[in-house]
């Protein structure tokens, strides 16, 4: 890093009235989860394509996950995904991930892959595909209970194709009983994340298809149940950076999907689409943390950001790296915004000026920032560079071809 680079960017940072120091701290603490079927075999709706060093199983995937948390530091905990990563001993998968200096983080249900589920998982007119469907439900509940994770991340395919070919307002009914059991089961310490989603693989309609049911859904199920949000389930045009705001306002923004999209559910690399997105939603989030009501602003300290994306045709950790590293460098971006300034000129009425209090901190360059922080975090100043020069993506070649996949 080049220390001429870091104290000009210190300078004008003071100059504008931004605390590095505070930054820095802030950089520190945001921690971003890695999911497990991030690092195996993916592809389209047409074809998944096969790499050579794709993990064989989730004690592989998690050893990857590894070297991604090693190289950046802000990625301790792996997602996993349920019967993907279906193990004999949870416990032993456990330990394997405390030995590689990570931990398993949000649980995954999937009641969107067997033959049964074609018509619906929770909200299937047939009782028994209903009862299974919620036993599978409290099965990651116990395995929950088991790696000592606090999340349950939760997403529904279940919808319809046609008018007429079910009962909307029936399967509403079933979706809150089977939820609403496996949230009895689920420990205090527990939160029960809600996905939705507006189509696909559903066409005529979703049940749970935007935030508002979502939100609807947690509010009935408890304090517990909150929403995710997951930027690449959206119509197009979309102002995410506004339902984030509500539900922070309401304390019931859960957490989020990070991923990119630019026509449907792309789950492209985080940021590579819409960085600008991304930083207006960081934004929101900050600025709820800087408010003055203490509800608000643990609301905003208490979101589980998650990687969700499909690496269909990328090498698996160097994307996952990519992601990490967006998301990092918009967060901090967004830490730039002169909260003060902005307020100032809302409260004059000055729309060019508010506008321009949040732009130009888009518009810095944050490299002498994270390098900075890297550095006394202790981990590479350019984590993909050193990903490549450290021979790892060469070593897991010997996994050969046929790896896990979805």
């Amino acid at each position: 890093m080049s220390d001429k680079a870091y104290a000009l960017f210190e300078e004008q940072q003071a100059l504008r009235g931004i605390d590095i120091a505070a930054v820095k701290a802030k950089l520190k603490a945001i921690k971003v989860e890695t999911p497990s079927w991030g690092y195996g075999d993916s592809g389209t709706r047409f074809k998944v394509y096969q790499q050579t060093g794709v993990p064989r199983n989730p004690f592989e995937k998690f050893e990857d996950a590894a070297q991604v948390h090693k190289l950046t530091g802000i990625c301790p905990s792996v997602a996993i995904h349920i019967p993907w990563d279906k193990v004999d001993d949870y416990a032993k998968l456990k330990q394997h991930a405390s030995d590689l200096g990570v931990s398993i983080g949000a649980v995954n249900p999937n009641l969107f892959q067997e033959d049964d589920y074609i018509f619906g998982s929770v909200t299937n007119s047939n009782a028994a595909i209903r009862r299974k469907a919620t036993d599978h439900l409290l099965e990651c509940v116990d395995i929950a209970k088991t790696v000592g994770s606090d999340v349950l991340s939760l997403w529904f395919a279940d919808g319809s194709n046609y008018p007429g070919q079910v009962d909307i307002r029936a399967r509403k009914t079933w979706m809150y009983e089977s939820l609403k059991e496996m949230y009895n089961a689920m420990s205090p310490s527990m939160r029960m994340l809600i996905e939705y989603k507006f189509y696909e693989p559903a066409f005529y309609h979703t049940d749970l298809a935007d935030w508002g049911m979502a939100f609807n859904l947690a509010n009935k199920l408890g304090p517990q149940a909150e929403v995710l949000v997951d930027t690449g389930h959206h119509p197009q045009g979309t102002n995410i950076e506004h339902i984030v705001t509500y539900l922070l306002d309401e304390n019931k923004l859960g957490g989020f999907h990070f991923n990119s999209r630019k026509y449907g559910d792309d789950d492209l690399i985080v940021g590579s689409v819409n960085p600008y997105e991304l930083f207006l939603i960081f934004y929101q989030i900050i600025d709820a943390a800087n408010d003055k009501n203490p509800q608000i602003r643990q609301a905003a300290d208490n979101i589980a950001y998650m990687i969700d994306q499909s690496h269909n045709i990328e090498r698996k950790i160097p994307a996952m790296l990519r992601s990490v590293l967006n998301v990092q460098t918009q967060y901090a971006k967004a830490l730039l915004i002169n909260l003060e300034e902005v307020r100032a000129a809302q409260e004059n009425q000055d729309v060019l000026g508010a506008e321009d209090a949040v732009r130009k901190a888009f518009e810095f360059d944050v490299t002498p920032l994270l390098q900075a922080v890297r550095e006394e975090i202790g981990v590479p100043v350019d984590p993909m560079k050193a990903y490549l020069a450290s021979g790892y993506d060469e070593k897991i070649n010997a996994r050969g071809k046929g790896g896990a996949s979805w």
